[in-house]
């Protein structure tokens, strides 16, 4: 028997708990077009990310290392592949709906600049007097309105269950305003189990990245409680720290995480017994999280990142050169913006020139951003890189 969407939708009520999103449930899209005869609203959304420019692009785009530096290390795209199955696994585990979560996994760094949050940072700051630069709000826009792929309308025409998940994603920025969302409603089940996916993947992939380059070693983490917990539960003799056992150790943290996420998500869930999406978005607080336990050793380990790898002199130096490159060109563009491609020049009247600008520099990789400013500044380059 093949699956066809009202099929699919049926193995969802079925199967999903009774506070999961379902997709049959959708309250559709701004603009109204037929759902597929073999996806559900959810998987079509997800398949719209994968084939979006922006998503491409994110292959060349930084997590903590410049890409130039090296293959190996994290990109954006490798950390959102790598959030979207610790987001699938959280999903199937608290029986809700798989589809969605990956879906907002898969979008949530569309709006990331060149250089990670070294470029964000300075981005923000350039457009300090014309709205700010924040990445979640900028990944909204990709999706609603900065994508053109169909010729009835702007963006990626999304449910509005995406967007408001993409929406609801934790941060201090009011994204709630921008997208026209109630303030004080939390996201979903599925949007809240993105977000924990997002920092578990974050600070677990990132210390395996400053493991591998050397920024940070095993003894400097010898008082750090989580990394006590993660060595019990390993086989590492403590001696010697090859690739295979920090592989090893790696996958004992997210393991970890993710074990103790399920358990207390679990715990707290039924403790609420939640009848609807709805029930969950209006309870005091996110329903999906870490026991207190497990929470205050997570929160070390991204102290522990933040002032032994994030301000490594080596990284600080990359951010500073990153800040220069974007610094400078936006500066360019600003002073002569007819140096934008012509479809860029097109939107100034409706956009600004700074939005324009800001838009222009988001959407490049840390390569074409390289790229960019040998065009503009250096005398050496020829005309074939024009």
């Amino acid at each position: 028997m093949y699956a066809n969407r009202q099929r699919l939708e049926t193995i969802e009520a079925q199967t999903l708990a009774p506070y999961a999103l379902l997709s049959k449930n959708s309250r559709g899209r701004k603009y109204h077009e037929p759902e597929p005869q073999y996806r559900t609203a959810f998987q079509r959304d997800r398949d719209r990310i994968v084939h979006a420019a922006a998503f491409r692009r994110l292959e060349y785009k930084t997590q903590v290392f410049v890409n130039d530096v090296g293959d190996y290390y994290r990109t954006r795209l490798t950390h959102t592949l790598e959030v979207a199955q610790i987001g699938r696994t959280l999903a199937r585990a608290l029986g809700v709906n798989e589809d969605l979560v990956e879906t907002i996994c898969l979008a949530h760094d569309l709006g990331h600049p060149p250089f990670g949050h070294a470029g964000e940072d300075v981005l923000d700051r350039l457009m300090a007097d014309h709205g700010g630069f924040n990445h979640n709000h900028q990944t909204y826009r990709v999706v609603t309105e900065i994508e053109r792929r169909y010729d009835r309308w702007p963006g990626l025409n999304l449910t509005l269950e995406t967007l408001e998940g993409i929406a609801r994603h934790e941060t201090r920025y009011d994204m709630s305003r921008v997208a026209g969302l109630p303030p004080g409603v939390r996201g979903s089940i599925e949007a809240q189990i993105a977000d924990v996916a997002d920092e578990l993947a974050y600070n677990a992939h990132d210390l395996d990245d400053g493991l591998t380059s050397g920024l940070i070693s095993p003894d400097d983490m010898a008082d750090l409680s989580i990394w006590q917990h993660v060595l019990e539960r390993s086989r590492w003799d403590g001696k010697h720290f090859d690739d295979i056992a920090r592989h090893h150790i790696i996958r004992e943290l997210v393991g970890l995480l993710v074990d103790d996420a399920v358990t207390e998500s679990t715990r707290q869930l039924e403790a609420v017994n939640p009848a609807s999406s709805e029930d969950v978005q209006h309870y005091t607080h996110n329903l999906v999280g870490y026991s207190a336990t497990v929470g205050h050793m997570n929160a070390d380990l991204k102290q522990f990142l933040q002032q032994r790898m994030y301000q490594h002199f080596k990284v600080v130096r990359m951010a500073r050169r990153a800040e220069r490159f974007i610094q400078e060109i936006f500066n360019s563009y600003i002073a002569e913006p007819r140096q934008l491609p012509p479809s860029s020049q097109a939107l100034i009247t409706h956009e600004g020139v700074y939005r324009v600008v800001a838009d222009y520099i988001a959407s490049l990789t840390d390569r074409s951003a390289l790229r960019e400013y040998r065009r503009l500044f250096d005398p050496a380059s020829g005309p074939d890189t024009f």
